[in-house]
């Protein structure tokens, strides 16, 4: 198991918040900039500034903390950061960083098998929301003004992502550009990913139950055949 960096652990411990904080200024731009066609040219000048920041900050956050990594274990900790690096990259990915506050709460902090599963179950329904919703503008950009196109609307974006996300596949809408494909193989991959991690909870959830229905049993047979007979004398 490779030690984390303390210089990285300080560094991160002082700009997670801003961090967080320049991921929700991305999510409200990006929705403003792809949502309302019609903004006035400096709001679209704004926004598109906070975006441009957003990109430059993470992407020297990412670089920082590579260079705060011990060389031997660089590769290891790019590894083991996916989102990291991909909001780096990709805008749709940028907006995960905000679910870093929730390492924050105590409750989830601690080992047993209930909080456990309560930080998969949260994190997981956070993930595919933001995942969900960011592919779905970033298709429908992509999408809109396209000749022939079947997502034109953030209703047929959402219609389409969930519809893809459940592998239903009525194909009524589908993506025809070079980068809303892109999007939509990101979108598949993401579901498989969501649709396991919601099973693996579910069926941990209903084993566990089954566990503790079984003990229950046991120590109630065990409590029955251990009580000594009751003849009425004292």
């Amino acid at each position: 198991m490779v030690a984390a960096a303390p210089k990285r652990l300080r560094w991160e411990e002082h700009t997670t918040v801003a961090l967080v904080v320049l991921g929700l200024a991305f999510i409200v731009a990006y929705s403003l900039l792809v949502l309302i066609r019609e903004l006035p040219t400096l709001a679209v000048l704004g926004l598109s500034l906070v975006i441009v920041i957003t990109w430059v900050v993470f992407l020297a956050d990412l670089v920082v903390r590579i260079a705060l990594t011990p060389r031997g274990d660089r590769w290891h900790f790019l590894w083991t950061h996916p989102v990291d690096v991909m909001s780096a990259l990709l805008p749709v990915f940028r907006a995960f960083r905000v679910l870093a506050l929730l390492r924050e709460v105590p409750y989830l902090q601690r080992g047993s098998g209930s909080a456990v599963r309560a930080n998969i179950v949260i994190y997981a329904a956070c993930y595919a929301a933001l995942f969900i919703y960011f592919i779905s503008l970033a298709t429908l950009a992509a999408e809109r003004d396209a000749a022939g196109a079947t997502i034109t609307s953030f209703g047929d974006a959402i219609w389409w992502a969930f519809v893809t996300i459940a592998t239903v596949g009525y194909g009524d809408t589908y993506p025809i550009t070079v980068t809303g494909r892109i999007y939509a193989v990101l979108l598949m991959a993401g579901g498989v990913a969501i649709v396991g991690t919601a099973s693996a909870t579910i069926i941990s959830l209903i084993n566990e139950r089954i566990g503790v229905a079984r003990r229950g049993n046991a120590d109630n047979a065990d409590g029955t055949l251990d009580e000594p007979p009751n003849d009425g004398r004292v």
